[in-house]
């Protein structure tokens, strides 16, 4: 499908505006105005002007308009669209056969990174990644990719590849076992409208993480995050957090198993369950210090200590996964403007964050690993241990 003609929001007919203008004109002085009256000359003139006007409007306009809009204004509008950047070039690849003299004793290391080309040195293709000649054998196959991105390191016939740039041990002889291909230029703006276009049908109702996270949140505004996994295949547990940092309670829960497990939301195979995740309770207790030099009292102090601890409470349970970490404590403590601080509780720990291996199927005595985890605050020791000086 070819992109539409560009669209005409107002007309830019200078005929059409120039009688409109001397129909206004004459219409208010109760004069005739000639072609060679001044007034007719300024009139042409302001005629010209609002119909460039009316020329940025049209292309502001269509620029508006996926199918009408053209490079940056069309990446901007990407946006509205599941597929959210222009797809940008790629390189070639092709399958390298790395020979060395005679088999050794040991592995033979072929470095990633490692440069070969063509006998005319055109292009550079660069190994991915660090693979071994193993003991008794003489050869390894790896892919290059090519160092330039676009179409240009396409084509490549078998064998045209092999010139070494980087030699490794024992190197004896390289070549491409197939046909370099894969590189392509950057999208056209044609290209990426109609990959705009398709991606629409890329949409699906809670299948994608993003998809369940999206029906979880539009049930309420006081649901702060979601995780979604699936430890087996058509299983799916979903765990929300409040913004209080606590667990969807009953209602809630159930609010979100109904939209994610309506019929036109939830794809068929899904067997969807809304789970709790894990607390983690940890304990808070330090003692601060207050500068001797300091104009505010020591009430004021302890009410901003008292705050910053009360904010890092929140910021602590404000995610599912988020490590407990005392060094955010200290630093909001610091900020509230005491001297020094000697602080106990909590250390630090790491938190399960619900995601999951890709195509790893967890056992019944293995599920609990797939249960995020929230820090929730248990006892808060706060102590004032006084002035000191600098």
């Amino acid at each position: 499908m070819s992109r539409n003609p560009e669209y005409q929001f107002v007309s830019t007919a200078t005929d059409e505006l120039l009688s409109l203008l001397i129909e206004g004109y004459e219409r208010i002085t109760g004069r005739t105005v000639h072609p060679a009256d001044p007034e007719r000359l300024f009139i042409d003139w302001a005629a010209a002007m609002i119909v460039q006007e009316r020329v940025k409007a049209n292309y502001i306009g269509n620029q508006n308009i996926p199918s009408r809009a053209e490079g940056e204004n069309l990446d901007g509008l990407g946006e509205l669209y599941p597929v959210q950047e222009r797809p940008r070039a790629t390189p070639s690849r092709t399958t390298m056969r790395m020979t060395i003299s005679e088999p050794q004793p040991s592995a033979i290391l072929v470095p990633a990174g490692t440069r070969v080309t063509d006998a005319g040195r055109t292009l550079y293709w660069e190994t991915e990644e660090n693979v071994y000649i193993r003991p008794g054998d003489s050869y390894v196959d790896v892919t290059a990719v090519c160092q330039t991105v676009g179409t240009s390191g396409n084509g490549y016939a078998i064998g045209q590849i092999d010139r070494l740039v980087d030699v490794f041990d024992y190197y004896l002889h390289c070549e491409n076992l197939t046909v370099s291909d894969g590189g392509s230029d950057d999208a056209t703006d044609d290209e990426y409208y109609e990959l705009m276009r398709a991606s629409m049908d890329s949409y699906s109702t809670a299948g994608p993480l993003g998809g369940y996270i999206y029906h979880a949140k539009r049930v309420s505004t006081e649901i702060e995050d979601v995780v979604p996994n699936s430890p087996a295949p058509g299983v799916v547990n979903i765990y929300a957090l409040m913004q209080d940092g606590t667990p969807a309670t009953e209602e809630v829960k159930r609010a979100i198993y109904d939209a994610c497990n309506a019929e036109e939301v939830r794809p068929l195979t899904d067997y969807v369950s809304v789970c709790d995740p894990e607390q983690v309770p940890y304990n808070i207790r330090f003692i601060y210090y207050i500068p001797d030099d300091t104009t505010k009292s020591a009430a004021a102090v302890q009410a901003d200590v008292q705050t910053a601890t009360d904010a890092f409470i929140a910021w602590q349970s404000g995610k599912l996964g988020r490590d407990i970490n005392p060094s955010k404590l200290y630093q909001m403590l610091m900020d509230a403007g005491i001297k020094r601080l000697e602080l106990q509780e909590p250390v630090f720990t790491v938190l399960r964050d619900g995601k999951l291996e890709l195509g790893r199927t967890y056992g019944p005595d293995e599920i609990e690993l797939t249960v995020p985890q929230v820090a929730v605050a248990a006892d808060v020791s706060i102590t004032n241990g006084g002035y000191e000086d600098e």
